[in-house]
């Protein structure tokens, strides 16, 4: 397991923090389709906190993106690195799941990360910040709509309804399972919004949430655990 510090230089403030957002928000791209469902890699990240020690441990688990077979794995563990800040959440994550993807001995592939991407009060989520730093495509799977509106999707698997902002579409509440509540899937970085959907289904042929991220909260959560030992 690697282990980092919080970086020189990282935001201390809210207003630091916000004006990184604004720095770095106009750099994602959201021309590109993104990579094709169902081929090359897919990498999961997570993260697990542990509040008594002020400690944060990250996961990226690298699946094939056809069999999900598992092709690498690596953890890192670091202090939590901002206060807990609603809309803030990234700068509290980003140096240590950085580390965990800079110890994979492959390259990732697509990065599904467990939040938001577009889909943000500032329209800049987790994904969209961890795929302008990295440069790889990303998208956001998310458990909850934040604080976006929609309407309830069908019931049966892959149907979707817009997520939005007043009339702005910042992502979409796609049903992966038949009669489950739906996900809620936005854009981080260079794959469309239509990709990013077609992604979560592929990566979904048994549980409401991906597999990428089953597997990497799987692993942080042990490697958590591993840190009290």
């Amino acid at each position: 397991m690697t282990t980092v510090g919080i970086p020189a230089g990282w935001p201390a403030t809210e207003e630091q923090a916000r004006a990184v957002q604004d720095e770095l928000r106009g750099r994602v791209v959201r021309g590109e389709p993104g990579p094709l469902p169902g081929t090359g890699r897919v990498t999961g990240v997570d993260v697990a906190y542990d509040d008594e020690r002020d400690l944060v441990v990250a996961a990226a688990v690298v699946l094939d993106a056809a069999t999900f077979d598992v092709v690498a794995e690596a953890t890192a563990v670091g202090q939590v690195s901002f206060p807990y800040v609603p809309g803030l959440l990234a700068f509290r994550e980003i140096p240590t799941v950085l580390a965990a993807l800079d110890a994979l001995p492959c390259a990732p592939g697509l990065v599904v990360c467990d939040g938001y991407g577009l889909a943000h009060p500032r329209r800049f989520g987790l994904a969209s910040h961890l795929g302008v730093l990295t440069g790889l495509p990303t998208i956001g799977v998310a458990k909850n709509p934040f604080t976006f509106s929609y309407d309830d999707p069908g019931a049966r698997r892959g149907s979707a309804s817009p997520l939005l902002a007043g009339d702005e579409e910042v992502g979409r509440a796609l049903r992966t399972r038949d009669g489950t509540k739906p996900v809620f899937v936005s854009v981080g970085h260079r794959v469309s919004l239509d990709t990013a959907c077609a992604h979560t289904l592929a990566l979904t042929p048994q549980f409401r949430l991906p597999e990428s991220t089953r597997r990497a909260d799987s692993l942080c959560r042990r490697a958590l655990k591993e840190t009290a030992s």
